[in-house]
This record gives structure tokens, C-alpha cells and sequence, in this order.
């Protein structure tokens, strides 16, 4: 089975059209017009195991909130979509990245119930070209459509940059590993008989 998804959304604020394969090779081709975001969104994919395809636009003009929001929004449903059933998967991730100072925690349930604890307290100021609080509103959205649990913790750390990145690539390591089957197991794994 092909654990693969594609998300179209349109609103008078963004366009994105999003394709996403779970049991990929890491590859990114992506079109945000954010620079620091494609470069997240692509050790993403790196770290994770995943191919994501992205084509948007979006009300930069503004500012970057809408549309790194749409995406996180697309992501999260083509996530969720690609994983079906969820039969045979691990559904449990962990994983500690350090980036030269700076080390993340993340761990991931593919529970079915949307929870983000983000406690990354970047010091003040850009994070590139983004505001900083534009990543949490991404992990918020991916995890509300995606429907699981996720807990991002920065141990410390002193660069803004390696800091989100840390965090992007431990989430990822996490979600691969959440994501991917486990030999011999039958069914779910939960003793309810499902996964939501």
C-alpha cells in the first residue's frame, strides 16, 4: 500500500497545493517564497524519510503567518490521510538532536488526539526573514489536522537558526520513526483495536 497524499487548498489568502509520500527518500521540491522555511521544510524531509512536493502562494505582502499556517494545515491532512488505518505502525517516536549549541527534544504520538507543548523560548528578534512565532503556529496547525500528539522541547541553546533547525529535525526523526512499521505486529497498536 502507498502511504501517499496529495492536499489542495484555496482561500482569498493563500494558495497551496501539497503531495506528500510517507516511505519516501527525503527529497523536497518546494515553492513557498520563504527561503528559511523551505530550507526547514527540506531537512524535514531529509531527517524524516519523507518526499514532499509544495507549490503556494500566499499574502507575504502581509506577512508570512497565513501561508506557513496553510501549509502546516496541508501537511497535517496529507499526514494523516497517508497513514490509513495506522495498522502496524510503531505510533510511538522519540528522538534528541543536537545542533552545534543547541539540543531538542521531540516525542511523537500517532494517537489520534491533536496536543502541541512547544517550549522553544527563542531569544527576541527574526529568525531569517520570519517572525519567530510563525513556527509554532506551523506545528500548531500540523498537529491539529495530522491528529497526534507532539512535544518540542529546546534543552538550550543559543543561535535562533539552530535552534528551529534542531527542532524541524527532531520532529522529523520522530515522526519517522512513529510513522513506520513494526515486524509482526497485526493490527494497531493500542488496546482499543484502532487508531483514529
Amino acid at each position: 500500500m502507498k502511504r501517499q497524499q496529495r492536499i489542495e487548498r484555496k482561500t482569498s489568502e493563500t494558495a497551496v497545493l501539497l503531495d506528500l509520500n510517507l516511505d519516501g527518500s527525503g527529497k523536497a521540491n518546494l515553492k513557498t517564497d520563504l527561503p528559511f522555511f523551505d530550507h526547514m521544510l527540506e531537512l524535514w524531509c531529509r531527517h524524516g524519510f519523507f518526499d514532499l512536493d509544495i507549490k503556494s502562494e500566499g499574502d507575504l505582502d502581509v506577512d508570512a503567518h497565513h501561508l506557513v499556517e496553510d501549509i502546516g494545515l496541508c501537511l497535517g491532512k496529507a499526514f494523516h490521510g497517508a497513514l490509513g488505518e495506522k495498522k502496524g505502525i510503531k505510533r510511538y517516536g522519540f528522538s534528541v538532536v543536537p545542533m552545534d549549541e543547541a539540543l531538542v527534544t521531540a516525542a511523537v504520538d500517532l494517537s489520534g488526539r491533536p496536543w502541541l507543548h512547544y517550549e522553544l523560548s527563542l531569544p527576541p528578534g527574526m529568525v531569517g526573514t520570519m517572525d519567530q512565532e510563525v513556527f509554532r503556529e506551523f506545528w500548531q496547525a500540523f498537529v491539529n489536522e495530522g491528529r497526534f500528539n507532539l512535544h518540542l522541547i529546546l534543552n538550550h541553546g543559543a543561535n535562533k537558526h539552530h535552534m528551529v533547525e534542531a527542532s524541524f529535525k527532531a520532529a522529523a526523526r520522530a515522526l519517522n520513526e512513529a510513522s513506520s512499521i513494526l515486524a509482526g505486529l497485526e493490527g494497531c497498536l493500542s488496546t482499543k483495536g484502532k487508531l483514529e
